[in-house]
């Protein structure tokens, strides 16, 4: 028997917002970050969870290519198969 891939499961949807609005919004093959301890990367498919996260986060696109944003601290939630980050929440 032959697996059939499901094309929606092999990405994450994956938006990035400030108090101004969204400022990268797409679907994404993974995406990575720091925390506390230490850097930790998000697959399709990744169990539910929020992080406070520092420095970076970094998307890598359906293209292969790599879309880094710098950040002091953002929040970043894992929900239903799609990443949310948030900026600018702490002062």
């Amino acid at each position: 028997m032959t697996a059939l891939i499901d094309q929606q499961n092999q990405t994450l949807s994956f938006t990035v917002r400030d108090r101004n609005g969204v400022i990268f919004e797409g679907k994404v093959l993974s995406v990575t970050s720091l925390n506390e301890k230490g850097e930790f990367d998000v697959l399709p498919l990744h169990s539910n969870f929020i992080s406070i996260i520092r420095e970076y986060v970094t998307a890598r696109l359906v293209d292969g290519v790599e879309k880094r944003i710098p950040l002091q601290v953002g929040v970043l939630m894992v929900r239903d198969n799609g990443v949310e980050v948030y900026l600018g929440i702490l002062h």
